[in-house]
């Protein structure tokens, strides 16, 4: 595939400096480990009200899949628009190909921005690693995770010490060192977790970036809640305390070979000796505070957009609101990520454009993270690269009832397509799963066997779309 030199974008770079004033600012919000456990998605159990009024003044995507049901290789598709490897380090491997031969490497979206003229800034985690770099606390300034595509790339640890504090961080500057409680809701003003004083940076560095009346601005904040552990001040749980929650669809492990497995990442940390598949009462805990860390981050999306508002900019800036993967909280008997069920993969995606017509009108197409990079160029009216792998989403944007295209994702040594009905699992020895969304089963009866013409059409257009 050919592969566009950072060097030939210098030409656009000078046009765009000339035009800046033309040009929107984009603000794009990642936020971690966030299924569609929203009101705006029909999930009338949680409070959101920033992130619903969002989607009541943008589109929501109501079929949005992810590349990869884990942070990094989720991230490396948003940020590179380009399928790749499925660990945690995919930006790292990235940066290190970067370094032992530049010209084969494409921009990556931050950067391609800022080849056009647009000034770069990452607060929080956007990338991996909170702040962008390596080092045993993640903040060895000689170890980049995306060179050259920020002019800021910052996460202010505060109490907690350094960026591997923070990602893990509980009240008052509790960092893992040992097992941690798997939740934790302690009296206090915002900033007395990790997202709190992240936030106050993202404000400081928007009313700067808006101030500049010479460049557009991309600015990228990245939420830590509602990862584990699930902490949030207490004032977003009590809404909660007693509140009804639905049933958890088809809690039962899954029969047969499946990606199931055994919630590690949930497992290391402090859970009193309690099982949230054999104890409802606290399964019932670990969903509440699930949703308290969602309200959490749904306060911190609502002062970012009150502060893009008294800058005066909003009637100007693209906002993408973009979870990096869903979450099982309990389906499939899974606490976590890490599956290629449904319940890993889909997750919310919110773009609010100035002058969108029909707003607040969901789209029900089936659509991929990287369809985010080449619909932010058009948007933007810069150029669209012919590096990336994803689909635009401007069809949808202008009208709700355009169609998408089936979406792909892969997690260790299985990969799968979901289209409008249909999601089909391959795993490496050829064995595979299918299941119809259009029946009260679910992802719960593998069909494999009685369509096989089904298996094998889906099965090549998920092995032509993985080569490139």
């Amino acid at each position: 595939m050919k592969t566009l030199s950072r060097l030939a974008a210098l030409p656009f770079f000078l046009s765009a400096i000339i035009c800046a004033e033309t040009r929107p600012n984009v603000l794009l919000i990642c936020v971690d480990d966030l299924r569609p456990e929203l009101g705006c998605y029909a999930q009338s159990h949680i409070q959101s009200p920033n992130i619903d009024r969002l989607a009541q003044e943008g589109r929501l995507f109501q079929h949005h899949y992810v590349q990869a049901p884990t942070c990094g290789a989720s991230r490396y598709t948003l940020l590179t628009g380009r399928y790749g490897a499925a660990g945690n380090d995919a930006l790292f491997m990235r940066a290190k190909r970067m370094q032992a031969a530049p010209q084969t490497v494409p921009p990556s979206m931050p950067e391609w921005f800022r080849q056009h003229g647009y000034t770069t800034v990452s607060l929080g985690k956007v990338s991996h690693h909170p702040g962008g770099r390596g080092g045993p606390d993640w903040n060895d300034k000689d170890i980049l995770e995306m060179p050259g595509a920020w002019d800021r790339h910052l996460l202010p640890a505060g109490a907690w010490q350094h960026p591997r504090g923070w990602m893990h961080g509980l009240a008052n500057g509790e960092i893992r060192e040992g097992k941690m409680d798997v939740f934790q809701a302690h009296d206090g003003p915002d900033d007395i977790y990790p997202d709190g004083i992240m936030i106050d940076e993202a404000l400081r560095q928007m009313k700067q970036l808006a101030a500049d009346e010479e460049r557009p601005f991309f600015l990228a904040v990245g939420i830590l809640r509602p990862h584990l552990p699930f902490g949030a001040p207490a004032k977003y749980l009590h809404p909660y305390e007693k509140a009804e929650f639905p049933p958890i669809a088809h809690p039962a492990k899954p029969d047969g070979k499946t990606t199931w497995h055994q919630s590690g990442e949930f497992r290391r940390y402090h859970s009193w000796g309690r099982d949230a598949n054999t104890d409802p009462e606290f399964a019932s805990l670990v969903r509440k505070h699930y949703a308290a860390c969602v309200s959490y981050a749904d306060a911190q999306v609502g002062r970012l957009m009150k502060q893009l508002a008294d800058t005066g900019k909003a009637h100007n800036t693209i906002v993408v609101l973009w979870g990096d993967h869903g979450w099982h909280l309990g389906e499939h008997a899974v606490w976590g990520k890490h599956t290629l069920f449904e319940e890993s993969l889909h997750s919310p995606l919110i773009i609010r454009r100035p002058g969108i017509s029909q707003p607040g009108v969901a789209t029900p197409a089936v659509v991929e993270t990287l369809g985010i990079f080449p619909t932010l160029c058009e948007l933007a009216a810069i150029p669209v690269p012919d590096f990336t792998h994803g689909a635009s989403l401007l069809p949808m944007l202008e009208n709700p009832a355009a169609q998408g295209r089936p979406a792909v994702s892969y997690f260790n040594k299985a990969r799968t397509i979901r289209s409008e009905r249909h999601r089909l699992i391959v795993h490496h020895d050829g064995h595979a799963e299918l299941y119809d969304h259009a029946s009260e089963k679910g992802e719960t009866r593998n069909i494999a066997g009685a369509h096989p013409d089904l298996v094998d059409g889906l099965r090549k257009e998920l092995e032509a779309r993985l080569k490139r």
